[in-house]
């Protein structure tokens, strides 16, 4: 059987597919019109965020029957397509939880311990320390909007910190709440009670522009936002709005609604927000765990 890897997976992936005695194709980010030409004799395609499995893709692909996903979401894959040919589609959700919610605790020191602020200013030559008063975490009381894989994981380092919990889901797991001593409120009362709010829902109808100017004027002067989930779920000109005005403390943001950001953004000329560029899963133990994972259901399915 023949698997093409249209996208940079980790080593011990591509051994997982070897091991089981496939023919391995590796061809990195090809377009349409090559993937097209690639997928005619394959029984699997492993991709990443990209590129894109479109129904032309499929369609093409007469022994196609999984597709793989190295990675969380789906959004590059024509699900529907896949269904109509009875095509398997797999991912891996759960491979970079611990490392997103590693991450949101990298931004949040760094919004509020002024780190990148002071960083920068030293490799100016300016010593910045009066400007760099920053806030403890002890004692605060984090909201997590989103309580599942990544939403779990942050509330354990949050505990760790002895920090106070409050959660909101649309399905709440009173279980796992009561394992880190969290309390589910509605998301009003989580936005005006919070220190620090951080984003863990995927990007639906419901959860566009769920942060707004409204909601965004619910929360403390003295409170961050960290959004490491989706980009769209912020309403961007009114975050720049509430950091240019004091509303809030601060932010860290790891997504956008418009990636790569543009060189010139508002969002990249403000002290109080700590940007990265969509890392949260790019630790080498979540890649590895994402390719492998997928690769090993492929390795199932083709194997019956």
């Amino acid at each position: 059987m023949k698997v093409l890897v249209a996208a940079p997976i980790h080593d011990k992936a591509m051994e997982v597919l070897k091991n089981a005695g496939f023919e391995v194709l590796y061809e990195e980010y090809p377009d349409e019109e090559r993937l097209v030409e690639l997928v005619k004799d394959v029984d699997a395609i492993i991709v990443r965020s990209k590129p894109k499995v479109t129904r032309k893709v499929i369609e093409n692909a007469p022994k196609l029957k999984v597709i793989g996903r190295a990675g969380v979401g789906l959004d590059n894959i024509d699900l529907e397509a896949a269904k109509e040919r009875g095509i398997k589609v797999v991912n891996s959700p759960g491979a970079s939880s611990r490392s997103v919610a590693e991450l949101v605790f990298g931004l949040l020191f760094a919004v509020a311990r002024k780190i990148t602020f002071a960083d920068r200013k030293m490799r100016e030559g300016v010593w910045a320390k009066k400007q760099c008063l920053g806030i403890e975490l002890e004692g605060k009381t984090m909201g997590i909007i989103g309580f599942g894989r990544i939403g779990y994981q942050v509330a354990k380092i949050a505990k760790a910190f002895g920090m106070n919990l409050l959660l909101y889901d649309p399905k709440p797991n009173e279980e796992r709440a009561r394992e880190v001593g969290g309390k589910f409120v509605d998301l009003e009362t989580l936005l005006r009670e919070s220190d620090v709010v951080t984003l863990h829902v995927p990007l639906i109808e419901a959860t566009y522009h769920m942060i707004n100017e409204k909601r965004l004027k619910l929360m403390k002067k003295t409170a961050i936002l960290i959004n490491a989930a989706r980009g769209p779920v912020v309403d961007t000109e009114a975050l720049v709005k509430a950091l240019e005005g004091g509303w809030i403390y601060g932010a860290g943001l790891d997504v956008y609604e418009e990636e790569p950001l543009p060189k010139d953004h508002p969002l990249t000329k403000l002290d109080n927000v700590v940007l990265t560029p969509h890392i949260g899963a790019s630790t080498e133990e979540a890649q590895m765990r994402a390719g492998v994972q997928v690769a090993e259901q492929i390795v199932e399915i083709l194997k019956g």
